[in-house]
């Protein structure tokens, strides 16, 4: 069995909780967040077996596709993606500061996964939408080379769907940015 996380995004709070209902009826699979964000769009993450995540993603984005922003399934996601979305990953050293931000929640949690697998770097921080006006970003740190590679394939992941918003790579950020980030 693989390890799969999925997550969709609605416009409206009422056809989130359906559709949270219908995913939780659908399969055997673990809810990590059912809430309403910025600006009154509605999440659910969830967690299982690939199988189960892919049919409770498929029967919400079939019952609820008129009101859905946007999804996805990741099969085997990076262990760092969680403690980011948390802000509970502990960052032994602080480096080149990378950043990428989305339009929806669901395409930097993709943005991050990418990132993550594709180079040696710490995801530092995940905000999905809040006080963001749904926007959502990604902070990670690395060596420059790593987070400029990272931010790269994040950046194309999300371009895709046309829910890239942003990036940046700062080489040396001041220490007081760092500070006030951390």
């Amino acid at each position: 069995m693989s390890r799969a996380i999925g997550m969709v995004e609605y416009k409206t709070v009422s056809k989130g909780v359906q559709a949270a209902d219908l995913i939780l009826k659908t399969a055997q699979v673990e809810l990590i967040q059912a809430q309403t964000v910025c600006p009154g769009k509605y999440i659910v993450l969830l967690a299982g077996d690939l199988s189960a995540v892919k049919a409770s993603i498929e029967a919400s984005r079939t019952q609820f596709g008129e009101a859905l922003i946007d999804s996805f399934v990741l099969g085997n996601p990076h262990e760092s993606i969680f403690p980011a979305i948390y802000g509970a990953n502990e960052i032994k050293e602080a480096k080149a500061l990378g950043i990428v931000e989305t339009f929806t929640g669901a395409s930097i949690i993709v943005a991050a996964d990418e990132a993550a697998k594709t180079s040696v770097v710490e995801l530092i921080e995940l905000r999905i939408a809040r006080g963001m006006c749904g926007k959502s970003y990604l902070f990670l740190t690395g060596d420059v080379a790593a987070v400029e590679a990272a931010i790269e394939k994040a950046q194309k992941a999300v371009s895709e769907t046309g829910m890239f918003l942003d990036a940046s790579v700062i080489p040396n950020p001041d220490k007081k940015l760092w500070e006030s980030l951390l």
